[in-house]
């Protein structure tokens, strides 16, 4: 059997972002748990914002395919959103949007959601730590037929969180995150 593939993918550019520092955590404990992990920035795929028209005009951007491929090349995606206005940022939202057009040869478009395993983090200042970004983003992969793990994960009061060496303080925390890990490995490689 090939080895399991995680795609970790933060949905903030910020400099010092909160989610970008929960995703590395995560994707290192989804190494420890023996999975190859690939942790990208979506800064490396800038994507204008999504227009029908553009797309009859132009097609889907290349940024957009190349994630898709991206995306596809993986079993599972640990997608860590911030949590802006009680939803989705704009990025993330727009990236799925792209992403979701991509319509390779011998598939139907949006497939790449349908035929891999999603987790869902955020990271979040506040006592709630994203959770109803966590909410809006189950609700986007629902629509696009991806099979999302129950588990999801929202770490609260997250510039708190982390001890010198970068590893979530609360035994609460930790044991959440790796719950979510556990989850997204074991349901990943049933759909391998």
């Amino acid at each position: 059997m090939s080895a399991l593939k995680i795609l970790v993918i933060p949905g903030s550019l910020r400099t010092g972002s909160l989610n970008a520092r929960l995703a590395a955590v995560a994707a290192h404990e989804l190494a420890q748990a023996g999975a190859e992990v690939t942790r990208i920035s979506l800064v490396d795929f800038p994507l204008p914002i999504y227009d029908g028209d553009l797309q009859a005009k132009s097609g889907v951007p290349k940024n957009a395919v190349n994630l898709k491929r991206m995306m596809a090349a993986h079993h599972g995606v640990l997608m860590v959103t911030p949590e802006y206005n009680s939803s989705v940022p704009a990025l993330v939202k727009n990236t799925i949007d792209w992403v979701s057009r991509v319509q390779d040869a011998h598939e139907t478009r949006g497939q790449v959601f349908r035929d891999r395993v999603f987790a869902i983090a955020s990271a979040s200042g506040n006592r709630l730590g994203g959770a109803r970004a966590l909410a809006a983003l189950r609700l986007i992969l629902s629509a696009c037929h991806a099979t999302v793990i129950p588990n999801q994960f929202a770490l609260a009061f997250a510039e708190d969180a982390y001890d010198e060496m970068d590893r979530l303080k609360n035994a609460a925390d930790a044991e959440g995150l790796k719950a979510l890990v556990r989850q997204l490995i074991d349901i990943s490689q049933r759909m391998m």
